[in-house]
């Protein structure tokens, strides 16, 4: 029974749905707890997902009330980034479907997925500086890979944050559209019918630190002794026919 979360499963995908609205979906201990639980489900049988939020935000940070009692061992044991980095490494591309604040710890799950789309309500930022600490769940070295340094600079440093338009801009989202959930499920629907292994390996060798070319030369050799592969490629030139 999960009580913060809600993840719905399909033949063809997840959808994670983080709910708490009346809380602005903050992350507390026990949505973190129910997340790792929902990231086995995933891990167990890989699929495509879908993360938002229930109501008007996707996450507006973190419990501050609990944030606010940890201590020095709660911080080297990397809560919300051990959290994070689990979610980020999910086999299969992750989607988040963003409306309203993407605050703190909220961002910074959002970082981590594959893949965001936001509605013109979207807010990303990381105002961790002004409770002083730092956003240590990934943002120092998501974002700028994702925005570019000046602009991680500016949203980790300076306190700005980011709206729809300007992360549009950025490159930090897709598209910015009203339905945002329903933008994030036709990415998926064009995500699912493609190979999954393809992918797979895709998402690994793009997640891993420096150039491995000869990491995507064994999953080419790989790929191309799959019968997948040949028959994606037969029924390709069938339709040229």
């Amino acid at each position: 029974m999960m009580v913060t979360i809600e993840l719905h499963e399909t033949d063809d995908r997840y959808v994670l749905t983080l709910d708490r609205p009346a809380q602005r979906n903050a992350i507390n201990a026990q949505m973190i707890d129910e997340l790792h639980r929902a990231c086995e489900v995933i891990e167990r049988a890989p699929k495509p997902v879908v993360i938002t939020g229930r109501g008007d935000h996707f996450a507006g940070g973190a419990d501050i009330g609990e944030l606010r009692d940890r201590g020095r061992a709660e911080a080297l044991d990397g809560i919300n980034r051990t959290l994070f980095d689990r979610i980020a490494r999910l086999p299969l591309p992750t989607v988040a479907a963003v409306s309203g604040y993407a605050l703190g710890g909220g961002a910074e799950l959002s970082y981590a997925c594959d893949i965001r789309i936001a509605t013109p309500t979207a807010v990303f930022g990381n105002p961790e500086p002004d409770l002083g600490i730092l956003a240590a769940a990934g943002a120092g070295y998501r974002l700028p890979a994702l925005v570019g340094e000046s602009v991680a600079k500016q949203v980790l440093m300076a306190g700005r944050n980011l709206d729809a338009d300007t992360a549009l801009r950025t490159g930090l989202v897709m598209d910015v559209v009203d339905d945002h959930l329903a933008a994030a499920h036709k990415v998926v629907d064009r995500i699912t019918r493609q190979s999954s292994l393809a992918l797979r390996f895709t998402k690994t060798i793009i997640d891993a630190p420096g150039s491995q070319p000869w990491a995507a030369d064994i999953a080419q050799a790989v790929l191309f002794e799959t019968d997948d592969k040949h028959r994606r490629m037969t029924a390709f030139l069938e339709r040229k026919r």
